[in-house]
């Protein structure tokens, strides 16, 4: 295989791991009683990315080829999700043990997501290609291989079941021997970034600046909106079962192939990046993807599996507006707009501020309300209780969104205007 084909590969089995159970996960936990503690659950995610990643990379920087401490990485990760599985299986019902197994199980996994960049990277500029334009078509085969994983899970009936725990294992132990594989990467035999550079804290000296300081501050209240429908989407569209018209619609029976379209949505989203973001600049296009979150949540609370669906397929196409839009161009923009010497670190702070920040006191917040708000009682009664939850989520979106487009200023040139104005300078200054 040539080594596109190779990254491919890695990238299809790499988000296959997390797509097995990210989605499905909820209506496990509420199956064996655990409802009320999913946000925890999926708040492990954005804790361990706090330091796992950084310290993963100053270990494949200096001492293990990224290569091997992916596979190494990938191989625990396996084994604690195997282990959750087991107890899951011998009827095992305890937090404390099922909670611990699967916080081992995220611990190693989340790092693997930049060890698995850093190998595709390396390959190809060992290869001679422009990263830039090579690695986006070779990502899309990440988001793929969720899809499908989540597919399989939907399909093989084990959404509310611990087998989709045995099924994330097997494709983690399939990737732990791929890994060893792929091309080697360097070590700097002992040197490399200090934990602090890893940990992104040099970039702390942004918050000097205005903007950026704002944008950081805005990046973190969007980021609380990240994992909320991977946690209680899944549980929700299956709680409309315990009504009689709807317990045999497609959604209630396949809720993880319907929730699915949001990430062929993030797919086709990633595509108009480059477009919006020339045309509209970084302010216009991240309000658009808070907006997008306000309709993601909105329409949630407005629809049903029923005559109603097409307010849930709605839903899952502004996704990938309202997730790529923002991740994606926050991205760029903090590369667009940082030094150089501290382009890294910026992009670990962003990445802190909103996987890690954002999205560990967003899944909290979001458990509080769900626990608040549904409780138990008739079907109906239980879905106004759920939606009156989805309107707050939404209302919370809206107010980030007002609030950044009052408070965030920054003016985009478009290309067009900057040629004119360079040559109108050009005019003034030529002898």
């Amino acid at each position: 295989m040539n080594i596109k084909t190779r990254l491919i590969v890695m990238n299809f089995l790499q988000f296959a791991v997390w797509g097995a159970y990210l989605t499905s996960m909820g209506s496990y936990l509420a199956t064996i009683g655990m409802g009320q503690e999913i946000g925890l659950f999926y708040a492990m995610q954005g804790i361990v990315s706090l330091f796992m990643p950084a310290i993963m990379g100053i270990i494949a920087d200096r001492w293990v080829p990224a290569q091997r401490l992916l596979s190494l990485s990938h191989l625990l990760s396996a084994l604690f999700m195997a282990a959750a599985g087991s107890y899951g299986m011998s009827g095992g019902r305890e937090f404390t043990t099922l909670f611990g197994l699967y916080a081992m199980a995220v611990a190693f996994y989340m790092p693997t997501l930049a060890l698995s960049n850093s190998v595709a990277y390396n390959a190809l500029d060992r290869a001679g290609l422009d990263t830039i334009k090579a690695f986006p078509p070779i990502r899309i085969f990440g988001t793929i291989g969720f899809i499908c994983a989540m597919w399989i899970t939907d399909l093989m009936g084990w959404q509310a079941t611990y087998n989709q725990f045995f099924w994330c294992s097997a494709i983690g132990i399939l990737f732990s021997g791929y890994a060893l594989s792929l091309p080697p990467c360097p070590t700097n035999n002992g040197k490399g970034r200090s934990m602090a550079e890893a940990l992104g804290l040099k970039a702390f000296s942004l918050f000097k600046q205005k903007k950026m300081a704002l944008f950081f501050l805005f990046s973190m209240l969007l980021g609380v909106s990240l994992q909320i429908t991977n946690g209680f989407a899944n549980p929700y569209i299956s709680s409309f079962g315990h009504i009689e018209a709807y317990a045999d619609t497609f959604g209630v029976q396949h809720a993880n192939i319907l929730i699915s379209l949001s990430q062929i949505s993030e797919t086709l989203c990633i595509l108009l990046i480059p477009f919006f973001l020339k045309r509209f600049g970084i302010k216009q296009v991240m309000l658009m993807a808070m907006l997008a979150w306000v309709l993601r949540f909105g329409l949630f609370g407005t629809g049903d599996p029923g005559q109603g669906v097409w307010m849930f397929i709605l839903s899952m196409i502004v996704y990938g507006v309202a997730f790529d839009f923002f991740n994606v161009s926050g991205s760029l923009f903090v590369d667009k707009e940082v030094d150089k010497d501290i382009r890294s670190s910026a992009q670990g702070l962003f990445v802190f501020m909103t996987n890690g920040f954002g999205a560990t006191i967003g899944t909290l917040s979001a458990q509080a309300v769900v626990n608040h708000f549904v409780v138990a009682g008739p079907g109906v009664e239980q879905m106004e209780q759920w939606k009156t939850c989805w309107f707050i989520f939404a209302a919370y979106a809206l107010v980030v969104a007002v609030l950044f487009a009052l408070i965030f200023k920054y003016k985009h040139q478009r290309q067009e205007e900057v040629v004119e104005k360079t040559a109108s300078h050009q005019k003034l200054v030529k002898p």
